[in-house]
């Protein structure tokens, strides 16, 4: 067998396996106490938190929430600190195995990010346009609050009268910001008072006709269930007087503190504007990278990728043999209707029919790419109607660790006039196979490694594969129609542009309108988009520098590795590499690869 093999399958080893290969019982005994610490401060942490139970299949604490007050924060801190110190002192890192030597240098990392961070916890928007508690707790109920017996349907009455009580504490967190100075930008409100309206409209709220998103699915989930008659309309009866005592007030409450905010809100949108602003971003730009990047190496990076992409497009207009400049062609991809979906409910249909095919093609060729695949399932869904209109043009979420739920690629279809056909091969890769469903589910099922690495996750690292993604079925010969290449590029577009909107924002003092303008005068995008993308960039700051930085740095490690083994690289051992060890910051990813090269 070749020692990248060998490398490669030594992720998946436990201890005691590796004992009885003849390691040091040394080095064994104290990779099991190391590996055993991990397991169990995460467990605990499990425990304290019912919402990430649910999340992860397990129906403990299955009525309650989680609970968010600063005080909550506070104790996470004490506890962070505690395991800093008894790592330090209980564990030799010299008689660690590989692995553990690997685990003990993230959890080390994590514990000291998160005190590092701690200062700066109140610096976000807990209610934003994209996002925040108020959209949160519906789509938990929907898409997580699984009901396969009658306790169930009782916890999900139980969480529809816990939300008064999740809201004051949010309306308490909302307030400490605001003492600090963050408040949403002024552009934010009226979108996410349009999301809580959303919520609170239709039956049982109102006598509109139509039912809520969630009395429509806990009704759907409660029918489903095998039991008497009398007893499912008892527990309708108890879900309906939860939504309007408890659910519909806490809205309002929110509702009209927002309301009251909006009036406090400026127009200044990048953090620069709060306190100590700038070492913020920069922390925030090493934690969301994992590089020591600054903000000006950044935007270059990212004005360079502009360049080079633009090039590449001009290659695909002459292919297609269209008369004109750049410009010209981004408004001819934007508005002729041969690129687009019916705006219907057959043309959306259409559009995640044609997803499923592409991924089931891409399954069908995994083989030339992966030794080692998800046995997660995946499937593909519209955003749900009452989150549509503020939320994100597409994104994926993990499947249950214990198979009860399926990876899901949610497509947003609110107007198929945002998702060009052109698009969809791009967007389907990098969601579903072989983007993040590949990855995330993979890395649940890996063994020998603890769950905190298994369940975590770097940015850059899961984004930077979600986009190096989108580049590998054009290696393999797919992206057929140029139009479809054309797609490809002007997402890896939107990336290497969204380097440069986010440094112009948060440290450049950008405004909102230039940060559109860069978008309009240099993507193919709609208008909506461009607005969209830069208000995403506001309310998340760092967050979209990922995506280039990750792909840029895999495949600066996948050259590396060809140059030095030659006709020995075989891609299939490089991704596991990559994937086999779960999400890494791109540093150690690096450290990965190149002992991979060595064992060669």
């Amino acid at each position: 067998m070749r020692r990248a093999q060998i490398l490669s399958l030594l992720l998946l080893v436990s201890s005691t396996a590796l004992l009885n290969a003849g390691l040091d019982p040394k080095v064994v005994a104290e990779s099991e106490k190391a590996n055993a610490f991990f397991e169990r401060i995460y467990n605990e942490k499990v425990d304290r938190f019912p919402e990430w139970q649910t999340y992860l299949g397990i129906k403990k604490d299955y009525g309650e929430w989680n609970n968010d007050s600063d005080e909550i924060e506070l104790r996470e801190l004490e506890f962070t600190k505690e395991n800093v110190e008894w790592l330090k002192s209980s564990i030799d890192y010299d008689l660690l195995d590989l692995q553990t030597k690997i685990s003990y240098r993230l959890a080390l990392q994590n514990a000291e990010d998160a005190i590092n961070r701690f200062k700066y916890r109140l610096y976000n928007y807990p209610v934003n346009q994209m996002f925040g508690r108020h959209t949160d707790v519906a789509s938990f109920l929907i898409n997580m609050h699984l009901v396969t017996e009658a306790s169930d349907a009782e916890a999900y009455v139980s969480r529809l009268n816990g939300v008064g009580p999740v809201f004051e504490q949010l309306l308490e967190n909302l307030k400490l910001r605001e003492e600090l100075g963050v408040v949403p930008p002024r552009f934010v409100f009226p979108m996410a008072i349009e999301s809580c309206r959303n919520i609170i409209s239709g039956a049982p709220f109102d006598e509109s006709g139509e039912d809520s998103a969630l009395w429509e699915d806990f009704r759907k989930k409660l029918q489903a269930l095998d039991m008497e008659e009398p007893q499912k309309v008892m527990l309708q009866k108890k879900a309906s007087e939860a939504l309007v005592d408890v659910v519909k007030p806490a809205y309002n409450r929110l509702i009209a503190f927002l309301e009251k905010q909006e009036a406090k809100a400026t127009t200044e949108d990048g953090v620069w504007k709060f306190k100590d602003g700038a070492a913020f971003y920069d922390q925030a730009l090493r934690l969301t990278t994992t590089t020591k990047l600054s903000s000006d190496e950044i935007h270059q990076i990212g004005l360079k990728e502009v360049a080079r992409i633009h090039n590449e497009m001009r290659g695909i207009m002459k292919t297609v043999e269209f008369g004109g400049n750049l410009q010209a062609f981004f408004e001819f991809m934007r508005t002729d209707k041969q690129f687009y979906y019916p705006n219907d409910d057959e043309g959306k249909q259409d559009y995640l029919d044609r997803a499923v095919e592409v991924i089931d093609d891409m399954k069908g060729r995994l083989d030339q790419l992966f030794l080692t695949k998800p046995k997660a399932e995946l499937t593909v869904k519209r955003v749900e109607a009452f989150r549509e209109k503020s939320a994100g043009t597409a994104f994926y979420q993990r499947p249950a660790p214990d198979g009860s739920r399926p990876g899901i690629y949610y497509a947003n279809l609110y107007n198929t006039a945002n998702m060009p056909k052109y698009k969809l091969e791009a967007l389907a890769y990098h969601e579903g196979i072989p983007g993040h469903h590949m990855q995330l589910a993979l890395a649940q099922q890996l063994e020998g490694i603890p769950k905190f690495r298994k369940l975590g996750g770097y940015t850059a690292y899961i984004e930077g594969w979600g986009l190096y993604c989108e580049q590998i079925p054009k290696e393999m010969g797919l992206y057929k129609d140029p139009y479809s290449d054309f797609g490809r590029l002007s997402m890896e577009l939107w990336r290497a542009c969204r380097l440069v909107v986010d440094t112009g924002i948060h440290a450049k003092r950008w405004t909102r309108e230039q940060g559109i303008a860069y978008y309009r005068n240099n993507t193919p995008d709609t208008e909506r988009d461009c607005i969209r993308m830069v208000e995403r960039h506001i309310v998340m700051a760092s967050q979209a520098t990922a995506y280039k930085i990750g792909m840029l740095k895999i495949l600066e490690l996948r050259e590396k590795a060809k140059n030095a083994l030659g006709s020995r690289f075989d891609i299939r051992v490089f991704h596991d590499v990559i994937l086999r060890g779960g999400p890494l910051p791109l540093t150690v990813l690096e450290q990965m690869v190149d002992e991979y090269i060595e064992s060669e």
